[in-house]
Order: structure tokens, then C-alpha cells, then sequence
């Protein structure tokens, strides 16, 4: 399994549908801010409009554009152009969503709004290390004509309504994801962070390697072997393509699985020690606690 999927998969997200928005004319939709393990995202599958967050940041989004707020952050969903106060929304119930609409005639923008659960402790080295808001303009990428008939489904079956049609659009929001996480085009890789570190030619061979054993010794003499690089040129790099140490990264990756264990197996701590790279149970609970402020125990019994 490549890095990324065992990442995602450690992750357990799980796509919610809340609402689709057509909105028209001058509107301003609020969102508070998100319980903890829900991130929220939006989806355009027709129209553009503008995302605030609440520090400041203003995002524009056209037709097949994936936005997503990894710290659950309050945002605001306005209108491309300037004028009059905003025009007040209803909500109509009984289709395949709750439907917001606002404004006459055609909407200026048609969005997909949700969020996506995800496992306390096995995501955090994903989520936390993504930029925030993360904003993926799908269009222009490698994968741009597969993207435009996932759009095209996505609006067919919103329209449609179809019976099931709410599993195939859930499904599909979580397809995009994966295919935003990915890609080459977005101002993701731009600075440093996991995106970065997948993308790069250059460690990509270790980074396959640590998360597929991350329970082995790893040295940086081994992993920069790999890279054909020197010691210290394959720390320098790590860091500064993924913002991050290597052994920062080796802890992180074995909190996530010992956390995805912990939550979904009844195995004792004891025996989960040796399978995520700890040579004890001591040493195992000492690196939990520092990297989720509670031992082992206590975080799985917090879950229940």
C-alpha cells in the first residue's frame, strides 16, 4: 500500500453530507466552528463564490474546486460581487439534502457542504500537517478529465435523486479528496508539509519504505542509502520538503497506528508496544503520553 492510502486509511475518514447550497445574488452563509474530529468541506459543482475563515484568509472557488478546513475553523460563505446587504436563505427539506436556496432565477454557485469524520490520534499526522484552509483547484491537474466526470456524476446524481443516490455522492466526496490530496497543481506543494514529501521523487523510496515497517530501526544512514543521498543533505531535505525531522515523522506514524489499534482492538497495550517499534511497554507508554497527553490505557478507555 502506497503512503498516502495507509495514511488515509489510518485516518478512518468517513464523508457526511449536510447541505447543498444554491445560492444566488448577495448572500453570506455562517459556519461555526466544527466539533472536534469533523472537518468541514465544500464542494462546487457549479457557480463560484468566496470562503472566509475566521483569521482572515479569503479563498475563491469555481466549479470543481474542493476546499477543506483541517482545524474545524469558523468561515463564512459569500458571494463574488459587491453591493446591497444580503438577501436571507430558506431551507427546504425533503429531497436527497436539506437545500439552502437564496436569490432568484439560476444560483451563482451550487455547492456540496459536509464534513468528514475522522479517528482521534490516527489522523493527526495527516490532518494537522495539512495547509489550512487546504484548497485544491481541481481543474488543470493530471487527473483533470477523470475529475470533470466525477463533477458531472456528482451533479447528475444531485439532480436525480435517484435511489442511492445519497451513497454515490457521499462515496464520490471522499474519491475527491483523495484525488485533492494528490494533486501536482495546488498551492499545497508549495510549502512544506506531508503533500510535499509525497510528491518528491527524491525520498520517495524512504518514505514508502517507513510507512510500509514502521516498526523497524530506521537510521538516517539506511533511509538516506535509499535516496542515494548523503546523511546530513537527506535530513536537510526531509525537513524542509515535509517541515519536520525524520524521527518526528517515524513518531508520528507509530502514534497513528498505535492509536488505530488502541480504538479497534482489544489487544493489550503490552503486546501493541513491539508492533509499532517500541522495545517496551515503558518506553511505548512514555512516547504516547508525550505525543497525546494520556498513556495508552486512558486513551483508549476515553474513547468508550
Amino acid at each position: 500500500m502506497d503512503a498516502l492510502s495507509r495514511l488515509i486509511e489510518l485516518s478512518r475518514l468517513r464523508p457526511v453530507l449536510d447541505i447543498r447550497c444554491q445560492l444566488g445574488g448577495r448572500f453570506q452563509i455562517d459556519h461555526e466552528p466544527a466539533p472536534a474530529g469533523a472537518i468541514p468541506f465544500h464542494l462546487v459543482v457549479g457557480g463560484s463564490c468566496r470562503i472566509r475563515t475566521a483569521a482572515g484568509m479569503e479563498v475563491t472557488l469555481q466549479s470543481g474546486d474542493f476546499l477543506l478546513l483541517p482545524r474545524g475553523d469558523a468561515h463564512v460563505i459569500v458571494d463574488t460581487a459587491a453591493g446591497s446587504a444580503p438577501t436571507s436563505a430558506e431551507i427546504i427539506r425533503g429531497g436527497m439534502l436539506p437545500l439552502r436556496r437564496s436569490g432568484a432565477g439560476d444560483p451563482d454557485v451550487d455547492l456540496l457542504c459536509g464534513h468528514f469524520e475522522c479517528a482521534r490520534g490516527s489522523s493527526e499526522l495527516l490532518v494537522d500537517t495539512l495547509p489550512n484552509p487546504f484548497h485544491a483547484p481541481l481543474r488543470g491537474s493530471h487527473s483533470e478529465e477523470t475529475l470533470k466526470t466525477l463533477v458531472a456524476l456528482l451533479r447528475q446524481e444531485t439532480a436525480l435523486e435517484q435511489p442511492g443516490a445519497l451513497a454515490v455522492v457521499t462515496a464520490l466526496c471522499l474519491v475527491l479528496l483523495v484525488m485533492a490530496l494528490r494533486t501536482r497543481n495546488g498551492s499545497a506543494l508549495a510549502a512544506p508539509g506531508l503533500l510535499s514529501l509525497f510528491a518528491d521523487q527524491r525520498l520517495a523510496k524512504s518514505v514508502q519504505a517507513i510507512v510500509a515497517a514502521p516498526a523497524r530501526g530506521w537510521t538516517i544512514e539506511a533511509l538516506a542509502e535509499l535516496a542515494a543521498m548523503s546523511r546530513a543533505t537527506y535530513a536537510r531535505h526531509f525537513k524542509g520538503c515535509s517541515g519536520m525531522t525524520v524521527g518526528a515523522f517515524l513518531t508520528g506514524l507509530r502514534l497513528a497506528l498505535a492509536s488505530d489499534l488502541l480504538l479497534n482492538t482489544g489487544r493489550p497495550v503490552a503486546s501493541l508496544a513491539a508492533e509499532v517499534g517500541y522495545e517496551s511497554e515503558a518506553a511505548f507508554g512514555k512516547a504516547f503520553k508525550a505525543g497525546r497527553g494520556l498513556t495508552p490505557g486512558a486513551f483508549r478507555r476515553l474513547a468508550k
